[in-house]
């Protein structure tokens, strides 16, 4: 299908859709601390979206059973909330798409739990950098696989592994539309970037190994090792200048 370019009308749709998901996120991290659940957050999330004339991008997609996914320690991605409880110490990535119509905005979050360890604080810190090192490359007439390339010099360089299994992608009139977007370097350039581009850039980054299994409810991705993972994400508009962060 090819890369598609988006004109002024549809960006600005997809900038309201991109506050929306912003303004979720910003609602959600007041909510989070010990003893909540994730099928708590999940019901805040529907109903935040709902008040403003939108509808969860996630919520039946694929078969996915929520409005949002909610990643607790191991879990890299795709955790689906429900009874579980958040307890001191434990850090959750939360994953927010919104349909606004029909275009989509889509933002990812890792929050702390109460009181974490060091480790998992830089782990936080880290994976949120490293998508703002890939923004140095998010330019028109750069390439696409720069932005990977950086994610994966910042990580490795501060001890920390990055999700290899996984990637971004574009973002438009479906939640995941070309191109797909690796977080580590690659062996070519890839396609060049040009205005009127959006991508959903999502760095994953693992304390430990890289391998990972999908657990038996065959949504969520967690580590091989049982390690903690932290996830960011935001929509990208590729502009004439500097890139255009649309979810936040």
């Amino acid at each position: 299908m090819g890369i598609f370019i988006k004109n002024d009308e549809q960006i600005a749709i997809m900038r309201q859709a991109g506050r929306i998901c912003r303004d979720v996120h910003e609602l959600l991290a007041t909510y989070i601390k010990p003893g909540i659940t994730t099928g708590e957050l999940n019901k805040i999330a529907v109903e935040y979206i709902a008040s403003q004339g939108a509808t969860p991008s996630f919520l039946g997609y694929r078969g996915f059973p929520a409005a949002i996914c909610t990643s607790v320690n191991e879990h890299v991605i795709h955790g689906v909330p429900g009874l579980r409880k958040l307890k001191n110490g434990d850090i959750i990535s939360i994953d927010i798409g919104v349909c606004l119509k029909r275009f989509h905005g889509d933002a990812a979050r890792s929050h702390p739990v109460g009181t974490v360890s060091e480790k998992h604080k830089r782990l936080l810190e880290v994976t949120k950098q490293s998508f703002f090192e890939a923004m140095k490359h998010a330019r028109a007439g750069c390439h696409l696989h720069e932005m990977g390339a950086a994610i994966e010099e910042y990580v490795t360089r501060n001890g920390f592994f990055v999700v290899k299994d996984w990637c971004g992608h574009g973002i438009g009139r479906i939640v995941h539309e070309e191109p797909s977007i690796p977080h580590t370097a690659q062996k070519t350039r890839g396609p060049r970037l040009t205005p009127g581009m959006t991508l959903a850039i999502e760095p994953m980054i693992n304390v430990g190994t890289q391998e990972l299994n999908v657990h038996q409810d065959t949504w969520t991705v967690v580590t091989k090792d049982g390690k903690f993972s932290a996830h960011y994400e935001d929509t990208v508009l590729i502009t004439t200048g500097e890139p255009d962060i649309l979810t936040l």
